[in-house]
């Protein structure tokens, strides 16, 4: 088989279009494997660029997919030989070169992790960007000295990919969480995986003063704007806050008090660039002692590639909610 099936996004004089189309399946170079892929997943990035609602691809036309997970078809890299098994995440996928959503992905080999034994293809999509995002989140709040005792730690956007799974992660490691989820039908679920409590937005506490009563041991954010700021005002002395998304807009205004007084400290966590060895550390901790008991139960949803469209608009919808898994045939 010379030609393959993919999502294909445009952007020219004609606008923005996007579908599934047959493409060449290309030939590795020096340095590069292909993947033949079992599984990717949908992230609210992936909504973005395949709608054409976010300036997040660099050139055009693309294979739109920022993970995958597969088999190695044929390898170029001396690392990687074929059926090796490889979980592809970040670095240039969907945005300056072809992602996963195909069915195959030809990267180079440097950005390609094992597969840990404890997970299959599948499985590892499940967990995906967003379930490494989470893990990145929750090692950048654990380095720099958060633990249950400074309290409650709050994770915002609970019924996301990485809200629910941080969720998950941090009550396997003994923290109390707290989720902020408007999404009343899905507070049975978030229980189930492990938040204590969950709140409103309405419900969060504190107002616009520079300092106000300390309330949270720690936070993952994955809305960023006033919610981010109020969190801020809001969190005990030498908390952090992992920060993650910008659904809630990319301006933050706050004040410098609470990093002066209360020593917290705001912790950016950018998924695409992280080098091997955190990277495979990750996905280990990932596939044990931080995996969630029941994968299965943060999907909501499995489609194929031509089924990519109709999820798109109902996350950019805010109509969906824990992991929707890709596969390609």
């Amino acid at each position: 088989m010379t030609r393959q099936q993919a999502f294909r996004i445009h952007q020219d004089d004609a606008g923005h279009r996007a579908g599934v189309e047959s493409i060449a399946i290309p030939e590795p170079q020096q340095g590069e494997v292909l993947l033949r892929v079992s599984a990717s997943s949908v992230n609210y990035k992936d909504a973005l660029a395949g709608t054409g609602r976010g300036k997040v691809i660099k050139r055009f036309p693309l294979t739109g997919g920022i993970d995958a997970a597969g088999i190695v078809e044929h390898s170029e890299h001396p690392c990687w030989k074929p059926g090796d098994a490889a979980i592809a995440t970040g670095f240039g996928m969907a945005y300056d070169h072809d992602g996963g959503y195909a069915e195959t992905l030809c990267v180079p080999g440097d950005w390609l992790v094992p597969i840990p034994k404890e997970l299959d293809p599948r499985q590892a999509m499940i967990l995906g960007t967003a379930g490494f995002t989470a893990a990145l989140a929750v090692h950048r709040l654990l380095i720099n000295g958060q633990h249950p005792g400074l309290g409650p730690i709050l994770v915002t956007g609970a019924s996301g990919g990485v809200g629910c799974l941080a969720i998950s992660i941090l009550a396997r490691l003994g923290f109390e969480v707290v989720g902020v989820s408007s999404k009343q039908p899905l507070h049975d679920w978030l229980h189930q995986l492990g938040a204590s409590r969950i709140i409103g937005r309405d419900e969060l506490p504190g107002g616009e003063r520079p300092l106000e009563k300390a309330v949270w041991g720690g936070a993952v954010d994955n809305v960023g704007g006033a919610m981010l700021a109020r969190i801020t005002r809001t969190l005990a002395p030498n908390g952090s806050i992992a920060s993650i998304g910008l659904a809630g807009g990319t301006a933050l205004e706050t004040t410098v008090m609470p990093f002066i007084l209360r020593g917290i400290n705001l912790l950016g966590c950018n998924s695409v660039d992280v080098p091997f060895p955190l990277r495979a550390d990750l996905w280990r901790r990932l596939a044990t002692d931080w995996r969630p008991p029941d994968l299965d139960a943060f999907v909501s949803d499995e489609r194929h590639l031509d089924g990519l469209p109709a999820v798109f608009e109902r996350m950019l919808a805010g109509q969906t909610h824990g992991r929707i898994v890709v596969m390609p045939r």
